[in-house]
């Protein structure tokens, strides 16, 4: 059982750091740290309802035109990390999505950050509304979003 920590997120799930995770001086590789919240920010989407593995269905492709990461604690091999994930912004046609890192053992913050998501429709290419479905769902998990 893990620390209790306070995130505001509305997703969670939790990463096992691997050995192959790991630079040459034994902690998370720093890109990993990106890497390990997008994964998340997925499973969010796909919970929410957006399947975009297949891009000759999906209603929309996701371009990420940013991103950043804010490193706070190192992270080790062998730990357990609570991935936190959600929307800190909806506008019309991109979001921004976030994501926090803890150590699930002792609930410390180890990373956070978030990358800009624009909607683009598959035929065009161009920049298109976010699904209605999609914005609706996220609304309904994160009630500040609603506008």
């Amino acid at each position: 059982m893990g620390a209790t920590i306070d995130s505001q997120l509305p997703f969670r799930e939790i990463v096992k750091v691997r050995y192959s995770d790991l630079d040459a001086q034994g902690h998370l590789y720093f890109a990993n740290y990106l890497i390990f919240g997008d994964e998340v920010l997925g499973a969010y989407m796909e919970q929410l309802g957006l399947n975009i593995m297949d891009p000759l269905t999906a209603p929309c492709l996701i371009f990420t035109v940013n991103i950043h990461c804010d490193y706070h604690n190192e992270i080790a091999g062998n730990s357990e990390i609570a991935v936190y994930a959600g929307y800190g912004r909806l506008g019309k046609s991109s979001a921004d999505a976030v994501f926090e890192l803890y150590n699930n053992a002792s609930g410390v913050i180890l990373a956070s950050g978030g990358l800009t998501q624009v909607f683009v429709d598959p035929k065009t290419r161009q920049s298109m509304p976010i699904p209605a479905f999609y914005r609706e769902n996220i609304v309904s998990q994160q009630k500040n979003l609603g506008n």
